[in-house]
């Protein structure tokens, strides 16, 4: 039997899915953790990078932070963190919010930027607050920014997140792990099937956000998301 059959026979086998600590196991720790890495990626990146944006200032503070972050190599900030602060699964999502952030801080700083300073100076002619603008017109108009920002980041964590096997933090990568640690004449199979399930997770994401993207960006707004995605893909390459 090759190594594509044995990938196949592992997936087709209902006991590795039901099983504890099966597939359905794993993909839900997956999940678990790339949502909580992301969401507080959300918390911290978004409110800095539109009250910067808001403001004008802060242009290189948002470069510096995203160069940081993104000069940090990901098996190293997640073996350093577990062997820090312990191991388990508040470690590792804390690491992956941090690869979470350059994306959503880059995006949402642009997006909120690249309002029309005319279209800034009639809202203001209007009688608009500082609150109001934001509100009202700069982040409406970012909407394009902060999805792909959302989406880019969201797809880097889920794929990032099956190095989490590593230090035992869980996921779909245990399955590789696992399968590394019977060996790949043994479980070559194994090994071949977690890569394919952590590639299909990542398409899946992928494909429902950029769904959303489209859905929650008007259509006179989406020449701008669709120059929002390549600045979002450029930013996550850096």
């Amino acid at each position: 039997m090759n190594l594509v059959q044995s990938a196949i026979q592992y997936l087709n086998d209902p006991l590795n899915w039901t099983n504890p600590g099966g597939i359905l196991d794993r993909l839900g720790e997956h999940l678990v953790i790339s949502a909580s890495a992301v969401a507080i990626g959300l918390v911290v990146a978004w409110p800095l990078g539109i009250w910067l944006a808001h403001s004008g200032r802060g242009g290189g503070v948002i470069v510096l932070l995203s160069d940081l972050t993104l000069a940090i190599p990901t098996i190293a900030l997640l073996t350093i963190l577990p062997l820090t602060l312990g191991f388990g699964k508040p470690p590792i999502i804390i690491a992956l919010a941090v690869f979470a952030i350059p994306p959503l801080l880059a995006n949402a700083y642009t997006g909120v930027r690249q309002v029309d300073a005319e279209t800034r100076d009639a809202a203001k002619g209007m009688g608009l607050s500082g609150w109001q603008l934001l509100r009202r017109v700069e982040l409406p108009l970012a909407v394009p920014y902060l999805a792909a920002g959302f989406r880019t980041a969201s797809v880097q964590v889920v794929a990032t997140t099956a190095l989490a096997s590593y230090v035992n933090g869980g996921g779909l990568g245990q399955i590789i792990a696992e399968g590394f640690g019977l060996g790949t004449a043994v479980a070559g199979g194994q090994i071949l099937a977690g890569g394919v399930l952590v590639a299909l997770l990542a398409l899946l994401v992928e494909g429902i956000l950029a769904l959303l993207e489209r859905l929650v960006t008007p259509a006179p707004l989406r020449p701008a998301r669709r120059r929002a995605d390549r600045e979002a893909v450029a930013t996550g390459a850096a």
